[in-house]
Protein backbone atom coordinates (compact mmCIF):
# COMPACT_ATOMS: atom_id res chain seq x y z
CA UNK A 1 0.00 0.00 0.00
CA UNK A 2 2.87 2.26 0.63
CA UNK A 3 4.16 1.53 -2.85
CA UNK A 4 0.82 2.56 -4.33
CA UNK A 5 0.95 5.88 -2.51
CA UNK A 6 4.44 6.60 -3.80
CA UNK A 7 3.40 5.70 -7.33
CA UNK A 8 0.38 7.95 -7.14
CA UNK A 9 2.41 10.82 -5.80
CA UNK A 10 4.94 10.55 -8.64
CA UNK A 11 2.16 10.43 -11.22
CA UNK A 12 0.60 13.59 -9.81
CA UNK A 13 3.94 15.45 -9.88
CA UNK A 14 4.56 14.44 -13.51
CA UNK A 15 1.08 15.57 -14.55
CA UNK A 16 1.44 18.92 -12.77
CA UNK A 17 4.85 19.61 -14.34
CA UNK A 18 3.57 18.82 -17.83
CA UNK A 19 0.57 21.12 -17.41
CA UNK A 20 2.73 24.02 -16.09
CA UNK A 21 5.22 23.73 -18.94
CA UNK A 22 2.49 23.75 -21.61
CA UNK A 23 0.92 26.85 -20.13
CA UNK A 24 4.21 28.76 -20.11
CA UNK A 25 4.93 27.76 -23.72
CA UNK A 26 1.55 29.07 -24.89
CA UNK A 27 2.27 32.50 -23.34
CA UNK A 28 5.55 33.04 -25.31
CA UNK A 29 4.96 34.01 -29.00
CA UNK A 30 7.35 32.86 -31.61
CA UNK A 31 9.20 35.68 -33.45
CA UNK A 32 7.80 36.62 -36.90
CA UNK A 33 9.71 35.24 -39.80
CA UNK A 34 11.78 37.88 -41.66
CA UNK A 35 10.91 38.00 -45.40
CA UNK A 36 13.81 37.38 -47.74
CA UNK A 37 15.50 40.51 -49.10
CA UNK A 38 14.47 41.43 -52.66
CA UNK A 39 17.47 41.90 -54.96
CA UNK A 40 17.67 45.29 -56.77
CA UNK A 41 16.26 45.35 -60.27
CA UNK A 42 18.91 45.23 -62.97
CA UNK A 43 19.09 48.20 -65.32
CA UNK A 44 17.87 47.67 -68.83
CA UNK A 45 20.67 47.09 -71.34
CA UNK A 46 21.95 50.33 -72.91
CA UNK A 47 20.47 52.62 -70.24
CA UNK A 48 22.64 54.57 -67.83
CA UNK A 49 20.80 55.04 -64.57
CA UNK A 50 23.36 57.37 -63.07
CA UNK A 51 26.52 59.37 -63.87
CA UNK A 52 29.58 57.26 -64.34
CA UNK A 53 32.42 58.96 -62.53
CA UNK A 54 35.96 57.66 -62.35
CA UNK A 55 36.85 56.35 -58.93
CA UNK A 56 39.64 57.91 -56.96
CA UNK A 57 42.38 55.69 -55.44
CA UNK A 58 40.49 55.47 -52.15
CA UNK A 59 37.30 54.35 -53.89
CA UNK A 60 35.34 57.63 -53.66
CA UNK A 61 33.98 59.05 -56.95
CA UNK A 62 35.97 61.91 -58.50
CA UNK A 63 33.94 65.15 -58.80
CA UNK A 64 33.09 66.27 -62.35
CA UNK A 65 35.34 68.95 -63.87
CA UNK A 66 33.39 72.22 -64.36
CA UNK A 67 32.95 73.35 -67.97
CA UNK A 68 35.14 76.27 -69.01
CA UNK A 69 33.09 79.41 -69.79
CA UNK A 70 33.18 80.58 -73.39
CA UNK A 71 35.30 83.59 -74.33
CA UNK A 72 33.57 86.80 -75.45
CA UNK A 73 35.91 89.24 -77.21
CA UNK A 74 33.51 92.17 -76.85
CA UNK A 75 33.27 91.57 -73.11
CA UNK A 76 37.08 91.51 -72.85
CA UNK A 77 37.43 94.77 -74.79
CA UNK A 78 34.57 96.35 -72.85
CA UNK A 79 36.29 95.78 -69.52
CA UNK A 80 39.32 97.76 -70.76
CA UNK A 81 37.01 100.78 -71.45
CA UNK A 82 39.10 102.28 -74.25
CA UNK A 83 38.02 100.33 -77.35
CA UNK A 84 34.49 101.63 -77.98
CA UNK A 85 35.10 102.39 -81.69
CA UNK A 86 36.58 98.94 -82.30
CA UNK A 87 33.65 97.27 -80.49
CA UNK A 88 31.15 99.25 -82.58
CA UNK A 89 32.87 98.18 -85.83
CA UNK A 90 32.90 94.54 -84.77
CA UNK A 91 29.19 94.64 -83.98
CA UNK A 92 28.02 96.55 -87.06
CA UNK A 93 29.97 94.29 -89.42
CA UNK A 94 28.91 91.19 -87.40
CA UNK A 95 32.51 89.97 -87.59
CA UNK A 96 32.44 89.42 -83.82
CA UNK A 97 30.17 86.38 -84.30
CA UNK A 98 32.72 84.74 -86.58
CA UNK A 99 35.63 85.44 -84.23
CA UNK A 100 33.85 84.12 -81.13
CA UNK A 101 32.76 81.02 -83.05
CA UNK A 102 36.34 80.40 -84.14
CA UNK A 103 37.48 80.50 -80.50
CA UNK A 104 34.89 77.86 -79.55
CA UNK A 105 36.06 75.50 -82.30
CA UNK A 106 38.21 72.83 -80.72
CA UNK A 107 40.51 72.43 -83.71
CA UNK A 108 41.34 76.12 -84.18
CA UNK A 109 44.77 77.45 -83.37
CA UNK A 110 43.40 80.44 -81.52
CA UNK A 111 43.41 84.13 -82.42
CA UNK A 112 45.70 87.13 -82.10
CA UNK A 113 44.01 90.54 -82.33
CA UNK A 114 45.69 93.94 -82.64
CA UNK A 115 43.26 96.35 -80.98
CA UNK A 116 43.56 100.08 -81.80
CA UNK A 117 42.37 102.17 -78.88
CA UNK A 118 39.93 105.03 -79.37
CA UNK A 119 42.75 107.60 -79.56
CA UNK A 120 44.22 105.67 -82.51
CA UNK A 121 40.97 106.06 -84.47
CA UNK A 122 40.93 109.77 -83.65
CA UNK A 123 44.22 110.12 -85.58
CA UNK A 124 42.48 109.18 -88.84
CA UNK A 125 41.31 111.95 -91.12
CA UNK A 126 37.74 113.11 -90.41
CA UNK A 127 35.09 110.96 -92.04
CA UNK A 128 37.51 108.18 -92.98
CA UNK A 129 35.51 105.32 -91.46
CA UNK A 130 32.27 106.62 -92.97
CA UNK A 131 33.91 106.65 -96.41
CA UNK A 132 34.48 102.87 -96.25
CA UNK A 133 31.86 100.46 -97.53
CA UNK A 134 30.85 97.34 -95.61
CA UNK A 135 33.37 95.11 -97.40
CA UNK A 136 36.23 97.51 -96.65
CA UNK A 137 35.25 97.72 -92.97
CA UNK A 138 35.34 93.92 -92.67
CA UNK A 139 38.70 93.81 -94.45
CA UNK A 140 40.06 96.51 -92.11
CA UNK A 141 39.12 94.44 -89.04
CA UNK A 142 40.47 91.22 -90.57
CA UNK A 143 43.76 93.03 -91.25
CA UNK A 144 44.07 93.34 -87.45
CA UNK A 145 43.53 89.59 -86.84
CA UNK A 146 45.84 86.58 -87.14
CA UNK A 147 44.34 83.07 -87.16
CA UNK A 148 46.63 81.67 -84.47
CA UNK A 149 47.64 82.42 -80.90
CA UNK A 150 50.96 84.30 -80.67
CA UNK A 151 52.48 85.19 -77.33
CA UNK A 152 54.36 88.46 -76.98
CA UNK A 153 57.67 86.56 -76.81
CA UNK A 154 57.07 84.60 -80.03
CA UNK A 155 56.63 87.42 -82.52
CA UNK A 156 60.23 86.95 -83.62
CA UNK A 157 59.26 83.52 -85.01
CA UNK A 158 56.89 85.04 -87.58
CA UNK A 159 57.81 85.31 -91.25
CA UNK A 160 57.22 88.65 -92.97
CA UNK A 161 54.91 89.62 -94.45
CA UNK A 162 52.60 88.15 -91.79
CA UNK A 163 49.40 86.74 -93.23
CA UNK A 164 46.24 88.08 -91.62
CA UNK A 165 42.62 87.08 -92.05
CA UNK A 166 42.30 89.81 -94.70
CA UNK A 167 44.24 87.69 -97.21
CA UNK A 168 47.70 87.13 -98.65
CA UNK A 169 47.93 89.92 -101.24
CA UNK A 170 51.42 91.17 -100.37
CA UNK A 171 51.09 94.23 -102.62
CA UNK A 172 48.29 95.83 -100.61
CA UNK A 173 47.96 93.69 -97.45
CA UNK A 174 51.54 93.58 -96.23
CA UNK A 175 52.07 93.46 -92.47
CA UNK A 176 55.72 93.33 -91.44
CA UNK A 177 56.57 92.79 -87.77
CA UNK A 178 59.83 93.71 -86.02
CA UNK A 179 60.74 92.81 -82.43
CA UNK A 180 63.18 94.55 -80.09
CA UNK A 181 64.41 92.94 -76.92
CA UNK A 182 61.82 90.17 -77.04
CA UNK A 183 58.88 92.16 -75.64
CA UNK A 184 58.80 95.27 -77.82
CA UNK A 185 56.93 94.82 -81.10
CA UNK A 186 56.49 97.28 -83.96
CA UNK A 187 54.81 96.77 -87.32
CA UNK A 188 54.36 98.52 -90.63
CA UNK A 189 51.84 98.19 -93.44
CA UNK A 190 53.59 100.39 -95.99
CA UNK A 191 51.12 103.12 -95.05
CA UNK A 192 51.27 103.11 -91.24
CA UNK A 193 53.97 102.44 -88.63
CA UNK A 194 52.46 101.17 -85.37
CA UNK A 195 53.68 99.85 -82.02
CA UNK A 196 52.24 97.33 -79.55
CA UNK A 197 51.75 99.37 -76.37
CA UNK A 198 50.37 96.68 -74.05
CA UNK A 199 48.66 93.33 -73.55
CA UNK A 200 44.90 93.51 -73.03
CA UNK A 201 44.23 89.77 -72.63
CA UNK A 202 45.97 86.40 -73.05
CA UNK A 203 45.00 82.85 -72.07
CA UNK A 204 46.86 80.49 -74.48
CA UNK A 205 43.85 80.60 -76.82
CA UNK A 206 43.29 84.31 -77.39
CA UNK A 207 45.78 87.17 -77.35
CA UNK A 208 44.63 90.80 -77.58
CA UNK A 209 47.36 93.45 -77.93
CA UNK A 210 46.81 97.20 -77.83
CA UNK A 211 48.31 99.20 -80.74
CA UNK A 212 48.73 102.95 -80.98
CA UNK A 213 47.57 103.29 -84.62
CA UNK A 214 44.98 101.78 -86.91
CA UNK A 215 46.64 99.30 -89.28
CA UNK A 216 45.61 100.53 -92.73
CA UNK A 217 46.09 98.47 -95.91
CA UNK A 218 48.25 100.22 -98.48
CA UNK A 219 45.45 100.90 -100.97
CA UNK A 220 43.32 102.53 -98.26
CA UNK A 221 45.55 105.62 -98.27
CA UNK A 222 47.06 105.75 -101.78
CA UNK A 223 45.23 108.18 -104.11
CA UNK A 224 43.35 106.49 -106.90
CA UNK A 225 44.42 107.16 -110.50
CA UNK A 226 42.06 109.69 -112.20
CA UNK A 227 39.73 108.32 -114.84
CA UNK A 228 40.80 109.10 -118.46
CA UNK A 229 38.94 111.86 -120.30
CA UNK A 230 36.34 110.81 -122.89
CA UNK A 231 38.54 111.98 -125.79
CA UNK A 232 41.53 109.97 -124.56
CA UNK A 233 39.35 106.94 -123.92
CA UNK A 234 37.83 107.18 -127.44
CA UNK A 235 41.28 107.47 -129.00
CA UNK A 236 42.49 104.46 -127.03
CA UNK A 237 39.44 102.45 -128.12
CA UNK A 238 39.67 103.42 -131.85
CA UNK A 239 41.11 100.70 -134.19
CA UNK A 240 44.66 101.23 -135.32
CA UNK A 241 45.57 101.20 -139.07
CA UNK A 242 47.23 98.06 -140.35
CA UNK A 243 50.86 98.14 -141.50
CA UNK A 244 49.86 96.20 -144.60
CA UNK A 245 49.68 97.12 -148.27
CA UNK A 246 46.55 99.14 -147.74
CA UNK A 247 48.34 100.92 -144.94
CA UNK A 248 51.24 101.67 -147.26
CA UNK A 249 48.86 103.12 -149.82
CA UNK A 250 47.33 105.30 -147.17
CA UNK A 251 50.79 106.52 -146.16
CA UNK A 252 51.60 107.27 -149.80
CA UNK A 253 48.37 109.20 -150.13
CA UNK A 254 49.25 111.17 -147.02
CA UNK A 255 52.73 111.89 -148.46
CA UNK A 256 51.12 113.07 -151.70
CA UNK A 257 48.84 115.42 -149.83
CA UNK A 258 51.83 116.81 -147.93
CA UNK A 259 53.70 117.45 -151.19
CA UNK A 260 50.67 119.16 -152.68
CA UNK A 261 50.37 121.35 -149.63
CA UNK A 262 54.04 122.25 -149.84
CA UNK A 263 53.66 123.20 -153.49
CA UNK A 264 50.63 125.31 -152.74
CA UNK A 265 52.54 127.06 -149.99
CA UNK A 266 55.39 127.74 -152.43
CA UNK A 267 53.03 129.23 -155.02
CA UNK A 268 51.40 131.37 -152.38
CA UNK A 269 54.83 132.53 -151.23
CA UNK A 270 55.84 133.40 -154.79
CA UNK A 271 52.60 135.24 -155.44
CA UNK A 272 53.05 137.16 -152.25
CA UNK A 273 56.56 138.11 -153.28
CA UNK A 274 55.36 139.39 -156.68
CA UNK A 275 52.56 141.32 -155.11
CA UNK A 276 54.98 142.88 -152.65
CA UNK A 277 57.31 143.99 -155.42
CA UNK A 278 54.42 145.46 -157.46
CA UNK A 279 53.30 147.49 -154.49
CA UNK A 280 56.82 148.77 -153.77
CA UNK A 281 57.62 149.88 -157.37
CA UNK A 282 55.74 153.23 -157.30
CA UNK A 283 57.28 154.03 -153.95
CA UNK A 284 60.79 153.42 -155.28
CA UNK A 285 60.13 155.52 -158.41
CA UNK A 286 58.77 158.37 -156.35
CA UNK A 287 61.81 158.40 -154.10
CA UNK A 288 64.10 158.42 -157.15
CA UNK A 289 62.19 161.29 -158.78
CA UNK A 290 62.26 163.30 -155.60
CA UNK A 291 65.99 162.78 -155.30
CA UNK A 292 66.63 163.97 -158.90
CA UNK A 293 64.57 167.13 -158.39
CA UNK A 294 66.48 168.12 -155.35
CA UNK A 295 69.73 167.87 -157.21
Amino acid sequence: MQESFIFTTILLLVTFYSTSTSAQSSLVQAPAATPPATPPAAAAPGLNTGPLLPASPNGAPTPAIPKRPSIDIVQILGKAKRFSVLIRLMKTTQLINQLNSQLRTSGSGGLTIFAPEDSAFSKLKPGFLNSLNDRQKVELLQFHTISSFISISNFDTLTNPVQTQAGDDSRRLQLNVTTYGGNRVSMTTGAVNATVTGTVYTDNKLAVYQVDKVLLPLDFVLPKAPAPSPAVAAKADSPKSDNTKSGGSANESEDGDDNANNKANTVESSAGSVSFHAEMAPLVLGIAFLGGAMM
